[in-house]
């Protein structure tokens, strides 16, 4: 059709492109099907909408589901920019280089398959992964880094997967000041949990607290793509996948260490504390003791570098019902008597606080405070011990130790209690920790810039709950059992061995007994308190 117009027709269509990207693309652009092979960019209503936000807003971000056209819409954008434009800078930025490289690479074959009298502006700089124009308008690929682009003035700025680019908190400061001279930014991205850059700035969008656009565009936006296409799609698909790849969902999507089911069971189940007391507020209650039940408190001591808070949990064992909960930044001594406060508001409970750095000062004067139940540890083999023995054992340390060998069986028990509906939580601030801690290269660990104290506080009370008091509670109903037993066996057989002076007493082997119940009760003493 191009052939037949004549120049003056040319003109006033090269005039209309340029006043009209929906119509440049949807008139000229060509594009790549993986079925269809080269066909025209018909646009959908999805992908119009998409250019109108594009030029009526400076920064767009762009929660998408997978393979619906978003690159194609973006690269297509970009050609009619850089050619209907004069000296456009772009950088294109994913977080891996080939991602970036492959949008350029669909900008550039865009332009190629535009009809030459088309092409205002041909390629007089071509390299691999960047080309330029002869009216100077350029575009380059780069992998993520805070460093790329720093010393250039952006025209537009194409960040691609942004929920899966490590780090872009900070690349994002140092970029921001290329924009300022009116540059642009396209954050596009499948979600990728909670907590990163990506998901902070779509939500902050979404409430008008940033100057980002947000548009979100789940798998049912495309017109070809009814439920039977859905259930085919994800029939071999976790949740998560479907989640992330289809639905757009930040809380069912990433690689959280809590499966996001779970998470989503979770938040059904929270609600406000009864009371919000201590000094500073920050003690969370949702039960008040209650004498027939019985308590843990475990606590996790904040590093000391002022990024950390120092946390606890009380759970009710019997039922793994958390019912009190404190996070705030406390000086060793004031958490230390915090928690012999309300420990013993509680029972006196066991309290178990984690001994490493600042943790063994908050111990010291917890034991100072002649506070009767702390966790004892053998430093060796961080194997339980009960206070009362631990003070005849050199190797016994106030605390369990979060090593790289407890550290994995914590996280496992906790995610195995949650999982299995065998713990209640209630607060939204343990909550939202869990929904931040993720896998990081194999690691279990907190999303970077966020924490995981009060994580692992709940992981040792699961930990510490199914191994050193279940342990110990079996071994005292056992030591118990076979007292009972044995007692009826010499009391049937020897029943005038048991008082001096009858037939047959032993004043040796009653002495003997004696030293083994004095020796067996000092053992048991722990559990014998209250």
């Amino acid at each position: 059709m191009a052939y037949q117009l004549t120049k003056k027709q040319m003109m006033k269509e090269i005039v209309r492109c340029g006043k009209d990207p929906d119509y440049f693309i949807n008139s000229f652009i060509v594009i790549s099907h993986p079925i269809r092979g080269t066909i025209p960019f018909n646009t959908f209503d999805y992908q119009t909408g998409l250019l109108e936000s594009y030029q009526d807003y400076r920064f767009n971000v762009i929660l998408k589901a997978r393979q619906i056209g978003i690159s194609e819409i973006t690269a297509a954008y970009v050609v009619w920019m850089m050619l209907f434009h004069k000296d456009k800078n772009i950088l294109v930025m994913a977080t891996k280089f080939a991602t970036a490289a492959n949008l350029v690479k669909k900008v550039k074959r865009m332009i190629k398959g535009l009809p030459q009298w088309v092409q205002i502006a041909s390629i007089s700089v071509d390299n691999r992964t960047s080309f330029e124009l002869s009216n100077g308008s350029q575009i380059k690929a780069s992998s993520t880094s805070v460093d790329a682009g720093r010393s250039e003035a952006l025209s537009l700025l194409v960040i691609d997967e942004a929920a899966h680019v490590d780090n872009l908190d900070e690349i994002w400061t140092a970029l921001y000041p290329t924009l300022s001279t009116g540059g642009r930014c396209i954050a596009l991205s499948t979600p990728n949990g909670v907590g990163n850059w990506f998901h902070k700035t779509y939500v902050a969008a979404e409430q008008q607290d940033n100057d980002f656009h947000p548009t979100r565009l789940a798998w049912t936006v495309h017109p070809e793509r009814d439920e039977a296409w859905f259930v085919k799609e994800t029939r071999n698909m976790s949740r998560r996948q479907i989640a992330q790849e289809l639905e757009c969902e930040f809380n069912s999507s990433g690689d959280t260490v809590i499966h996001p089911d779970d998470l989503r069971r979770i938040e059904a189940g929270l609600y406000e504390p009864k009371y919000k007391t201590g000094f500073d507020r920050n003690l969370w209650i949702w039960e008040e003791y209650q004498p027939a039940a019985s308590y843990l408190l475990t606590a996790d001591v904040a590093r000391g570098d002022g990024n950390d808070s120092s946390t606890f949990h009380i759970f009710k064992l019997e039922t793994m019902e958390q019912v009190a909960e404190y996070q705030g930044k406390v000086t060793p001594d004031l958490f230390a008597n915090l928690l012999a406060t309300t420990g013993r508001e509680y029972g006196d409970c066991m309290v178990a606080v984690e001994n490493a750095g600042v943790g063994y000062e908050v111990l010291n004067k917890l034991v100072d405070s002649e506070y009767s139940n702390v966790y004892f540890s053998i430093k060796s083999t961080h194997e339980y011990v009960d206070q009362v023995a631990a003070e005849g054992i050199n190797s016994a340390v106030p605390g369990f130790t979060t090593s790289k060998n407890t550290r994995p069986l914590i996280i496992a028990k906790m995610e195995e209690y949650i999982r299995n509906k065998l713990i209640n939580i209630k607060s939204v601030r343990l909550y939202n920790e869990l929904k931040t801690f993720i896998w990081h290269n194999g690691r279990p660990q907190a999303m970077r810039t966020y924490n995981d104290d009060l994580v692992m506080a709940m992981g040792a009370n699961c930990w510490i709950k199914d191994t050193a008091l279940n342990i110990n509670q079996r071994e005292l109903e056992y030591k118990k059992a076979f007292l009972e037993f044995g007692g009826m066996m010499r009391s049937n057989i020897k029943l005038d061995t048991t008082i001096p002076g009858m037939r047959g007493y032993d004043p040796y082997e009653d002495n003997e007994n004696k030293r083994k119940a004095k020796k067996q009760n000092n053992e048991l003493a722990w559990l014998y308190k209250g």
